[in-house]
């Protein structure tokens, strides 16, 4: 196990009662960061990240999944003198086109132009969003270049074929076989990896979150993480659940154009009650895969 203990980075105040976590208080910056922002105050706390943050931490856990580009912030700060490779575990290619600066849906394209970052591999997708009436949506290049590859399940990515991209977007009937052909690839590497996991990939059943959710079992992740014994880094898990209102418009909009499923007060504490006990059992699959 590593020595580092966990730490939580609370914007949202969905994980309480984490053992030994280190919990890094954000709340204020909950309006203004979550979702998304324009690229000046992802800036600013970016920097105020570098004053707060321990010199050391083991998983961090990003709150909801509406945090999943705090992802791209790490990734910034573990520079290595070897390339590193990305495991995503999320229902949604996390790679889709955002003018206004960077979110939750975006941030894979900013990460992959990181030049020390191999490949990203976003794997158990199940969403629309990599199907051909959203293809456009895609950020290609990154694919294109090898930079970015999706592993998706029951989508028709026949496009993807169509123009060039085949090898970069794989789709399997089941979860059964994605994860074989996965870990069969991953047997074909060596190397670093860094490991972010968006627990909606995991079926409604195994954890509830705050975004359409996916069709994986733990069990399906775990099997991975034990692949990546001996090469783990770095890693963060997201995909808690909370309630927030927006009071700027555009997240409104945006959240709605989206269609997050809104969440019942009377189910948020069993809901997250859930999540914990999933969190524990990633927490000691994921501390005895870090490299020594």
């Amino acid at each position: 196990m590593p020595s580092n203990p966990p730490l939580v980075l609370d914007l949202d105040g969905s994980l309480r009662g984490l053992e030994g976590a280190r919990v890094a208080p954000l709340a204020a910056w909950q309006e203004e960061i979550r979702f998304g922002c324009g690229l000046a105050p992802w800036r600013r706390f970016q920097r105020h990240l570098d004053e707060v943050l321990p010199e050391r931490y083991g998983t961090v856990f990003l709150g909801s999944g509406d945090y999943h580009h705090l992802s791209h912030l790490l990734l910034q700060r573990l520079r290595l003198a070897e390339p590193i490779d990305v495991v995503v575990f999320d229902n949604h290619p996390d790679n889709m086109r955002f003018p206004f600066g960077i979110h939750c849906g975006s941030w894979v394209r900013h990460a992959a132009a990181l030049p020390w970052i191999r490949t990203i591999h976003v794997v158990g997708i199940c969403s629309g969003d990599v199907g051909w009436r959203h293809a456009w949506e895609n950020h290609l290049p990154p694919l294109y270049r090898g930079r970015v590859r999706y592993w998706t399940i029951g989508v028709d990515t026949r496009w993807a074929g169509l123009v060039g991209l085949g090898r970069s977007c794989r789709s399997f009937a089941g979860p059964g076989d994605l994860i074989d052909a996965f870990t069969a690839a991953l047997g074909e590497q060596d190397g670093p990896v860094y490991l972010s996991i968006d627990k909606d990939v995991l079926a409604p059943e195994v954890a509830r979150t705050n975004w359409d959710q996916g069709c994986l079992q733990l069990d399906h992740i775990e099997r991975v993480i034990m692949a990546l014994s001996g090469r783990l880094v770095g890693s963060d898990i997201t995909g808690e659940i909370s309630i927030h209102r927006y009071r700027t418009p555009w997240k409104r909009w945006l959240s709605a154009l989206d269609d997050q499923p809104p969440v019942a007060e009377e189910d948020l504490g069993r809901w997250q009650s859930q999540q914990l006990d999933v969190n524990r059992r990633l927490l000691a699959r994921i501390g005895a895969a870090y490299r020594r």
